[in-house]
């Protein structure tokens, strides 16, 4: 039995034509702004430049990509990076099981949790190497 299995689930449906919905919204926003601009603003030239600025900003958002990235992603990226800290600064780890001992006795407790580490692997290996050569079974003779 076969089934068919989608392909390009990561793709957005065409709902409006060739548009998508986030597309159809970001165009219909950009006509609502300038429409608005040019009945506000009294001076044409500057409600053209205006127009322009805000159209380009609407398109880009619903038709620009980078990198895989849409326009309105980098943006929020951009603002979280300018308005986020820029200072990275190093903060020793707050050992707790080292808080007030003397470096003496950290360093022999170091070395007493290592050879204890190691006789439990000396000895592992030596039940997994009895129990891959020995044969412990009783045979008839």
């Amino acid at each position: 039995m076969q089934f068919r299995v989608p392909q390009f689930i990561d793709m957005e449906d065409k709902v409006i034509g060739p548009l998508t919905l986030r597309q159809f919204g970001y165009i219909i926003g950009a006509g609502g702004f300038s429409f608005i601009i040019w009945t506000f603003i009294p001076i044409k030239t500057i409600a053209v430049l205006l127009i322009l600025i805000v159209s380009s900003l609407f398109i880009a958002l619903a038709f620009l990509k980078v990198n895989h990235r849409t326009f309105g992603e980098i943006l929020e990226s951009a603002f979280s990076y300018y308005t986020g800290s820029k200072i990275y600064t190093w903060k020793q780890p707050d050992d707790t099981k080292t808080g007030d001992m003397p470096v003496d006795q950290v360093v022999l407790d170091a070395k007493k949790e290592v050879a204890i580490s190691k006789v439990n692997q000396n000895r592992l290996h030596d039940i997994a190497l009895g129990l891959d050569v020995f044969d412990h079974t009783p045979r008839d003779e």
